[in-house]
C-alpha cells in the first residue's frame, strides 16, 4: 500500500509533523521534510479516518505531556538489515527520559562488531539516525554525542527540536523560555 499523511500541529520549533501510514501502521515520519522516498510529503491525505484520528490524538497528548509512548502501529519497510537492527534496538530499550550516547547504542546493537576504528561505530549509528524513517515513533532523538547533543536532521531547526523533546522528556532541564506543557 501506498503512504498516505497525516499532519499534526506540533508545539516543536519545527512546526507541523508529517506522518505517513500504510494499513500496517505508520511507515514514515518527518519534521519538515518535502520529499519522502522520492515522493512529495502529505500527498495523498490519509482518507482512512481511524487512523488519522489516532496519530492525531497519540501525538497530540505525547506533545501535551500525557503520554510518553506513541504506541502507534509500525510498518519497518523503509529501515533493512543493520538500519533496521540499530532502529529496533532504539526502540526497545531507550525509554522515555533517557538518552544514549550513539557509541553506546552502537556497542548495545550488536552490528558493529567487525567494524574497527575509533569512532567509527559511533558516526555510523549517527548517520542511520539521520536517515531514520520514523522519527519520534523511534526516538532518535534520544541519541546524543557523547560530549554534547550531537546532530539533528542538519536544518536550522534539527538542534533545537532535539533539545526541545530532550526537555519534554526531562533528559534536559527547562530553560527560562521553555514553551513545553505545563507540569
Amino acid at each position: 500500500m501506498e503512504l498516505s499523511w497525516v499532519t499534526v500541529d506540533t508545539p516543536l520549533p519545527s512546526g507541523a509533523m508529517k506522518f505517513g501510514v500504510t494499513a500496517n501502521g505508520v511507515a514514515a515520519a518527518t519534521y519538515a521534510g518535502a520529499v519522502f522516498a522520492g515522493k512529495p510529503v502529505g500527498v495523498p491525505e490519509c482518507g482512512d479516518t481511524r487512523a488519522r484520528a489516532l496519530v492525531e490524538a497519540r501525538v497530540g497528548e505525547y506533545f501535551a505531556g500525557r503520554r510518553r509512548e506513541l504506541g502507534l502501529p509500525i510498518d519497518w519497510r523503509y529501515a533493512t538489515g543493520p538500519h533496521l537492527t540499530v532502529l529496533r534496538c532504539l526502540f526497545t530499550e531507550v525509554e522515555y527520559g533517557k538518552a544514549i550516547t550513539y557509541g553506546e547504542l552502537a556497542a548495545r546493537s550488536g552490528v558493529f562488531e567487525d567494524l574497527s576504528g575509533p569512532g567509527l561505530p559511533a558516526r555510523t549509528v549517527g548517520q542511520m539516525m539521520g536517515a531514520n524513517p520514523l522519527p519520534l515513533l523511534v526516538p532518535c532523538h534520544r541519541v546524543v554525542a557523547a560530549d554534547g547533543l550531537g546532530g539533528f536532521g542538519g536544518a536550522w531547526h534539527g538542534v533545537e527540536t532535539k533539545r526541545w523533546l530532550l526537555t519534554l522528556e526531562g533528559v534536559l532541564p527547562p530553560t527560562l523560555d521553555w514553551d513545553g506543557p505545563a507540569d
